[in-house]
């Protein structure tokens, strides 16, 4: 998301802490929303139900080293066994990934087809909607005035 009017500023004329204030408030109204959007979901609207809440405590948010950006993503938290996040928003098709033969040649056009097949066969994880990006839609226009008054009360 892009602030406009600060455009013309260099990044040493902010005062760092209060623009990583800024970003650190935009982070956790953000987290915090798509924490909301997966509980109140329930699997309505293509997000990932909610069993047991792993996934919803693992969204973190994280402001870079120069404070001018924040982060806000699923992490791998001691209840996951796998990083499922990404399984979930990208999904995993059905059928088991084209392997070698051991050495063996194929037929002229086998491995097209295999690959053929496994492209045809459904979902066995289908894609769902990414939570984190509704989030930050959702909450958009609280995100431009919190970061316009940071940025303007971190001028010097």
């Amino acid at each position: 998301m892009h602030v406009e009017g600060f455009d013309q500023f260099h990044k040493d004329s902010f005062d760092k802490r209060k623009v990583r204030a800024a970003f650190r408030k935009v982070g956790r109204l953000v987290a915090s929303r798509a924490q909301l959007n997966l509980s109140l979901a329930g699997g309505a609207g293509n997000y990932p139900r909610k069993i047991s809440g792993v996934l919803r405590d693992s969204i973190k948010m994280r402001v870079s080293r120069s404070g001018f950006m924040v982060k806000v993503m699923p992490d791998k938290i001691a209840g996951m066994d796998e990083y499922y996040p990404a399984f979930l928003h990208y999904g995993v098709k059905q059928g088991g990934r084209v392997k070698g033969t051991g050495g063996q040649r194929r037929k002229k056009g086998e491995r097209a087809a295999l690959v053929n097949a496994r492209k045809a066969g459904g979902w066995r994880i289908a894609p769902r909607d990414n939570y984190i990006a509704d989030a930050l839609e959702d909450e958009s226009a609280r995100v431009r005035s919190v970061l316009s008054a940071g940025f303007a009360a971190a001028l010097r």
